[in-house]
Formats: structure tokens, sequence, C-alpha cells
């Protein structure tokens, strides 16, 4: 009697129609209208002993089982507006406080909590897209992958700081590194032409985590290249691609290849010089990173090198970009360019010569006749070669005067200039007077 007064108490009474009633529902009574009914009782004996509607009671028995209801969504005064938010909230990063403004604007009489309900599932899905990447390979010869690491490796007596450049094939997997002492555009070019050089050729396309060395901004959603890199591109043949910002997840062979040379080429080591880092670099690619059985695609990267189809590079010679300017000899055989002073020989100051600059330095003629090379250096610098300034004397000495010294001075001599006589005359004239010569 009390298990049955606890059913009645969950079950709405007759008097309150449908959806309420059949909500309260549980599995529990279905099940007993359901054995009810197998036993022989009546819809109308059934409905009243368990204070249930007729109406119910033919639904369930019908159904056969117990199902969840399925709740009925109701309008709601942002519906009129779905697809503009739809459009427009992913421009505004989902700000509900901006939406809401400009839906005003439209028409819309709700407040913010609505607004701000309403685009929350839209963010949600946008989180969760951020994170979910979808693996893709690329074919042989299709694309490379081009990243630095930074660490500290002991060079000599001391820990320098390492700037690493990973190059990496995306089809075989295979992998150069080297070894540098900054990022600047000379060095990442340098690491391009030496790993097209290992690898005997060139990839289709090389893909970037947006360095601020080589992408300058982006303009209608195209990549602003650094012209310099255009033109080392298009010498040979690939097209850059940036990867979307913040999305560097799409990028991850190389990353992955980064980790695996800090962690197993280098881990611990200790190298007497920079050549003999980057000695090590080259071997450790051959012995170890080429032959080891790759975590995705199950293979050896030296296997899969052979199937690659890259552009072949062999007869074409190193990459030279040249800029060319003017510039007049100073005084001190000195020319100035980028905000640093380089020393030409002697004998062309205050002459113009063209400076030819190229990746890394600078190459000083005059009349087509090269005068000077020297690499570039730091701002505000001042390269000097000794051998420039041959046949001058060196600074602070005595210098070689053109004219002779004044003979008139009155305030050095009496007499303008001194006489030069022999000092046997004096003992002469001593002896004549009665001295005694001593």
């Amino acid at each position: 009697m009390g298990a049955m007064e606890e059913e009645e108490k969950r079950v709405v009474s007759p008097s309150t129609e449908g959806l309420a009633e059949e909500r309260m529902l549980g599995q529990e009574m279905v099940r007993e209208m359901i054995a009810r009914r197998e036993r022989g009782d009546g819809i109308k004996q059934i409905a009243r002993e368990l204070g249930i509607d007729r109406k119910t009671v033919k639904r369930w028995l019908r159904l056969g089982e117990w199902q969840p209801r399925r709740p009925q969504r109701r309008a709601r005064k942002l519906d009129p507006f779905a697809e503009f938010i739809e459009r427009r909230a992913p421009e505004v990063g989902f700000n509900g406080v901006v939406l809401h403004r400009e839906l005003k604007a439209l028409g819309f009489t709700g407040g913010l909590m609505q607004v701000q309900r309403f685009v929350r599932p839209y963010r949600a899905q946008r989180r969760w897209s951020e994170l979910a990447t979808i693996r893709f390979e690329t074919g042989p010869g299709e694309q490379a992958q081009v990243d630095y690491g930074q660490l500290w490796v002991w060079i000599g007596a001391q820990a320098e700081k390492v700037h690493l450049f990973v190059f990496t094939l995306g089809y075989s997997r295979r992998l150069y590194a080297h070894a540098y002492r900054h990022e600047r555009l000379s060095s990442l070019l340098d690491g391009h032409e030496r790993a097209f050089r290992w690898f005997g050729g060139v990839t289709l396309t090389c893909l970037y985590d947006n360095p601020r060395t080589l992408v300058l901004g982006r303009r209608e959603n195209k990549v602003l290249w650094h012209p310099q890199f255009e033109d080392f591109a298009r010498y040979y043949g690939f097209t850059p691609r940036a990867c979307q910002p913040y999305r560097a997840r799409t990028k991850g062979k190389v990353e992955n290849g980064v980790k695996y040379v800090k962690r197993n080429a280098l881990a611990g080591r200790r190298f007497r010089s920079w050549e003999e880092l980057n000695g090590w670099l080259e071997r450790w690619s051959v012995e170890v990173a080429d032959r080891r059985v790759h975590g995705t695609t199950h293979e050896r990267p030296i296997d899969r090198f052979t199937h690659e189809q890259l552009t072949p590079i062999a007869t074409r010679p190193p990459y030279r970009y040249e800029r060319v300017q003017t510039r007049r000899v100073a005084n001190d055989a000195l020319v100035t360019v980028g905000a640093a002073r380089y020393s030409v020989p002697v004998e062309y100051v205050g002459a113009t010569v063209s400076v030819h600059k190229s990746l890394g330095e600078y190459e000083f003629f005059h009349k087509e006749r090269l005068i000077a090379r020297h690499q570039k250096a730091a701002r505000h610098s001042v390269v000097m070669e000794p051998a420039h300034y041959a046949g001058l004397l060196r600074a602070g000495g005595s210098k070689s005067v053109g004219t002779p010294p004044p003979r008139f001075d009155p305030y050095f001599g009496e007499l303008g200039e001194v006489m030069v006589r022999d000092l046997k005359l004096y003992e002469l004239i001593s002896q004549s007077e009665g001295g005694v010569s001593r």
C-alpha cells in the first residue's frame, strides 16, 4: 500500500494534461502498465488504479516499452536572427556584447544574456575545432617543413645558445639539421641551400610557422613574404607556404623532428667548436636518423627516400642576391653602408665606388674592378683591413709633412735660423785667446 501511494504521488493528477504527466512517468510505472495489460486488465481499470489518463495508458501500451520523451523546443526571440549570428559571430570572436549591440540595431528587443546563451554552443564548437587536428600525409617530393629550435650546448669552455635549423622531407621523414648562432635571414637561406644539396633536390613546396624573418605580415588573406626570400624561392623553384596563425600543429612533422634532434643527437653532448658540432649533426643524420624505424610510417626514412621525387639542383650554382649602391670614399678610406663603415685601399679616397650587397657580404668595385670584400657587420661597426692602409704610418706616430719647418718663427729663435758650425772652430778660437785646451 505504501509503495502504491508513493507511485501515485509521482504521477500527475488526470486533470493535468499530456506533457507534464508523460514527463513525470518513470520506467517502473510504464512496466506496471504493460504487466497489468498482459495480465488481462483493461485500459480503464489500469488508468483508474494507477491514477493516469486513459490516453496516456493507450499511448504507452502502443509503444510497448518506456522511452524518454524528446523535449519540444520553444521559439526564441533570436531565431529570426540565427543566420546573421552564425555568420557574424566568428568575425567578432563570438563576443556577446558586440553581437547584442548590432542585433539591437537590427530590431532585436531581448537582453544580453539571451545572446550569450545563444552563441555559447558556437563558441564551444570553435574551441574543440581549434584543438582537433586532422593528420595528412604528403606525396613524394611534394612538401618539406622548416623550423628552428633553440637549446644551450657546451662549445669549448662555455655554454652557447644554439639555433637549430631543421629541414624535414614530408614523405620520407629524412631530416637535415645545422647549428647557427642566430636566426637571421642569411642563416635561414644558408640552411635551405645546405639542405637542398644534402638531399640533392628541392620539394614543390616548403611549409613555415610564420617566422618574422620571412613573413612580414598578411593582407587580404595573402602572406607578405620578405622580398629576398621570395627571390630565393623563385630561384630554386619552390612555393613557400605559411601555417595559419595559431595553427602550428599543421606543421607537426618538423616540430617532432626538432625535438628528436635535441633529445637524441645533442642530449648531454659537448663539442670543441661549432665546426665539430655541425660535423656531428651530419654524421648523426646518416648513422642514426636515416636508419631508425619511424614511429608513424613504420619504415626507415632512408628506404622511403628512394621514392622521393625531388627537383634536381646538381648543376645549379649557389644563390646570389645582389643590390648595387654607390658611395663616396671618405678621407679615412672608409665607406658607409648599412649604418656600418668598411675600409677600401687608401688610393681610392675621394673616389666613387659601387657597393654590391649579396648574401651576408659586401663587395666594393671601382670601375668594374673589385677593390675590397667584407662580411656584413653589425650596425655602427667599423671594419678595417690593415692591408688597405699599407704605406701609411700608424696612428699616433710621427707624421711625414710635405713642407719644411718654418725658418723664421720669431717665437722659436732670435735669429730666425740657428747656424750649424763644426765644434773644432770653437776650439781654435779658445786657443787664440789664450785659453787652454782640455
